[in-house]
């Protein structure tokens, strides 16, 4: 049995399992898990190789899965809304596939990739692999936050997400998560997922969906500019099938909310409100 390391935020209602994205931790979620308390009991995973949670090999997702049931049932867990953001996102949905008596829901916050063959795909996975495992300045905390707060989020957050997202060395300086090698493997797991797009990706997934758009793109870093196109185009295409998604099923809801790729972070009582609203409107929980 692995054991991921997890926070129970506490709360009372229907039960919320939060799962962040690639190279960040559960922290991301201390914003809107403040929120979410207030009508639900929440419980928030630290990904395998990400955060304080143990090295996955390899890393896959039928493995993290497993990781994640045993996980809930260690914490009391048997039904849950699985709430994740960007490869979190996609985490729920697998979840919900795999454990459909175990997963009431799940929604996915920005969790969309590209094929390997999509155009620019090649360039954007070799820059997100550079950066996996890197090592970093003693200013790479202060950096981040700096950041960060360009897009709204308060330093003292921003800063304790930094912080947990890394790993602190003697020296000083700091280690990004997750390490190369598990870098690599959740790479190719992605574009396995996603090898024939986003409407083959959902095929067979029953349980309800909550599928979220940022409304917003990220505004390009000097030398990124080629970014912004990629991300742009890529999101065009998957609204497109998510509004024929969202006609032809009924039990995929589809909505875009006013912020950019990091909302939980950057909006976090709006993600709340909205995760919220949606589990209200969910078919009663199965006893």
């Amino acid at each position: 049995m692995t054991l991921l390391h997890a926070h129970d935020y506490g709360g009372e209602g229907p039960q919320l399992v939060l799962l962040h994205g690639f190279s960040r931790s559960l922290t991301d979620w201390d914003a809107s898990a403040a929120f979410l308390t207030a009508g639900h009991r929440v419980l928030a995973v630290d990904l395998p190789g990400h955060g304080l949670s143990s090295r996955l090999s390899p890393w896959t997702i039928p493995a993290v899965l497993r990781d994640i049931a045993e996980t809930l049932d260690a914490h009391g867990v048997s039904e849950a809304v699985l709430v994740g953001h960007s490869l979190g996102g996609m985490i729920a949905v697998e979840y919900a596939r795999t454990y459909p008596e175990r997963a009431r829901a799940a929604v996915n916050l920005d969790g969309f990739w590209w094929p390997r063959a999509y155009p620019g795909a090649e360039r954007v996975s070799e820059g997100l692999l550079a950066t996996a495992g890197a090592i970093a300045p003693p200013e790479y905390v202060e950096q981040k936050v700096d950041a960060a707060v360009r897009f709204g989020i308060p330093a003292d957050h921003a800063e304790a997400a930094a912080r947990a997202a890394a790993r602190p060395l003697p020296d000083g300086k700091w280690q990004t998560l997750p390490e190369p090698a598990e870098a690599r493997e959740i790479v190719d797991e992605l574009h396995r997922l996603s090898a024939l797009g986003v409407t083959a990706w959902l095929e067979g997934v029953e349980r309800p969906l909550l599928l979220v758009q940022a409304g917003r793109q990220l505004p390009p870093a000097p030398g990124m500019e080629w970014f912004a196109e990629f991300s742009a185009r890529f999101a065009q295409g998957v609204s497109g099938e998510l509004d024929v998604l969202s006609r032809a099923r009924p039990t995929v809801t589809v909505r875009r909310i006013e912020a950019t790729h990091p909302m939980n972070m950057e909006v976090p009582e709006a993600v709340a409100t909205l995760v919220a609203g949606y589990v209200r409107e969910l078919p009663a929980q199965r006893m």
